[in-house]
């Protein structure tokens, strides 16, 4: 939870490009005017990374659904819902937060991992995790 292989959360977008060279395609997202990030997508790789605007454009977020992902040396895409959550409350993430989406997906969140679990029909589909980044420049990580 400190980021994707040997890429740290907070890291720039010119340690984004030595660690995984150029995206395949890049875009801005605006939430509502309330947060602006960058995302470049490594669509053959199975990941894209997210840009904070506000903090510099430093490396905030990661959305994954690279089937051979792993946590804890899980490979997580293998496990169904159920096990995913006996694993996280295994390792002491207790805020969990459950909805189905419009769109037909189910979100499951550990708040307190700031990670997010999106499932088909109990099939995982993607992940996505990410930091808080404070005005200081600090990564504040979850728990």
């Amino acid at each position: 939870m400190e980021g994707i292989g040997a890429l740290r959360f907070g890291a720039s977008p010119d340690e984004v490009l030595r660690c995984f060279g150029p995206c395949d395609e890049s875009e801005e997202l605006d939430t509502a005017g309330e947060h602006k990030s960058m995302v470049w997508h490594y669509w053959d790789r199975g990941f894209s990374v997210f840009f904070d605007v506000a903090s510099g454009n430093r490396f905030s977020c990661v959305e994954i659904d690279d089937d051979s992902a792993q946590i804890w040396g899980k490979r997580i895409f293998e496990m169904k819902e159920a096990e995913i959550k006996t694993l996280f409350q295994s390792k002491g993430f207790r805020d969990l937060d459950e909805e189905d989406q419009d769109w037909g997906e189910k979100r499951v969140s550990f708040d307190d991992a700031l990670i997010d679990f999106y499932f088909e029909k109990d099939r995982l589909i993607s992940i996505n995790y990410g930091v808080h980044l404070a005005d200081t420049k600090d990564v504040i990580f979850p728990n």
